[in-house]
């Protein structure tokens, strides 16, 4: 059956929804918002899942809920979404809430955090460990309503213009990576360092940069960095998972019926699966295609691991030390995370590290 008949025929009874198109559209009035994204249409995994919510909304109301997208620079600049959307020259955002930390520094849970949970437990922290709520707890002095709509999965460790051999081989390392993770790394002599995605490949090239991070291997290998940065790197452990958002205008939110409100909940939850279905199918086969391609796979070594687990501890503690709400979401995050990791440690690791075992011995 393809998706549009399952939308339009049966609604989204198993992305959160449990109601028929037609239903909700009898009564409903005519509203079109429209979305900015933080993404360019370049990071199409990503942008998809705009897609995929826009589509979703239009045909589960009759054509009576339009989204209409435009991604990142259409609008405001890529980190701008969210006051695009508190000043209303948009009425919601696609984007990853910790890009905007400097409004509130305890964002960086909504989105991903060093060490901490994958995308599945990460998902059960939004629906069922009160993640979302503490996410809107931060968000509603601004004016916003957040929904989950994305996730990458764990991403990839980074290009690197020479190997690592060990924790002394970070020292000066000019390496593009951002946020908390920056931070963390200037505690083991990282110096970060800003690049856009059109500027990598030039800074590698004039010697501005020794490494970048920036996503999964399906939108790595458009970059084409294995000419000036051959050694991949993995896991990317400052971001066990990257969860996208949606973010509404609140007052808008509050206003829409209650029955569009469902549907954008529904389309959301509908995105929030497809794009890490996507991601999950698209990576194996890209990740083989870089290798061919002379992408040197490497695993970070354990003491790089080690030390930048220790940093992020170090981290953690400072910034709750001087913030007690950061210390609030940091403490219910790593609750639910090690909780977590009770049955991880009983079930699915076990489960996963013996298959893996076995299809290298082929």
């Amino acid at each position: 059956m393809k998706r549009r008949d399952f939308l339009t025929g049966v609604g989204l009874a198993g992305a959160g929804g449990a109601f028929a198109a037609p239903a909700v559209a009898q009564s409903a009035p005519s509203v079109t918002w429209r979305l900015t994204s933080s993404f360019p249409t370049t990071l199409d995994t990503i942008w998809s899942g705009a897609q995929t919510f826009a589509q979703a909304v239009r045909e589960m109301t009759d054509g009576r809920f339009i989204i209409e997208l435009h991604p990142a620079g259409e609008i405001v600049p890529p980190l701008q979404a969210l006051d695009a959307v508190k000043s209303g020259k948009a009425d919601c955002a696609q984007t990853a809430l910790f890009y905007h930390w400097g409004m509130q520094p305890a964002l960086v849970f909504a989105t991903g955090v060093p060490f901490g949970m994958n995308a599945r437990e990460q998902n059960a922290f939004f629906r069922y460990g009160g993640g979302t709520d503490l996410v809107n707890e931060l968000l509603v002095d601004h004016g916003l309503f957040a929904l989950p709509a994305g996730n990458t999965g764990c991403q990839m460790g980074g290009w690197f213009r020479n190997e690592l051999r060990s924790v002394a081989d970070l020292r000066g390392l000019r390496f593009r990576v951002s946020g908390l993770a920056g931070k963390m790394l200037t505690r083991l002599g990282v110096i970060p360092t800003a690049a856009s995605r059109a500027q990598i490949v030039g800074a590698f090239e004039s010697g501005a940069l020794d490494a970048a991070g920036w996503v999964s291997p399906v939108d790595d290998e458009k970059l084409s960095l294995t000419r000036v940065a051959p050694w991949y790197y993995y896991p990317g452990w400052w971001q066990g998972s990257m969860a996208i958002h949606l973010a509404f205008d609140l007052a808008k939110w509050s206003a829409l019926p209650k029955g569009y409100q469902s549907v954008v909940r529904a389309a959301a939850e509908l995105a929030n699966a497809d794009v890490l279905a996507r991601y999950d199918t698209l990576n194996p086969v890209a990740v083989r295609r870089l290798v061919e391609a002379g992408a040197k796979l490497r695993a970070f070594p354990q003491d790089i691991l080690e030390a930048c687990w220790q940093a992020s501890i170090a981290e953690f503690r400072d910034a709750s030390a001087a913030d007690p709400t950061f210390q609030r979401v940091h403490d219910a995050y790593m609750r639910f995370r090690n909780e977590q990791y009770v049955w991880w440690q009983v079930a699915e690791y076990p489960y996963d590290n013996f298959i893996i075992r076995q299809r290298a011995k082929g």
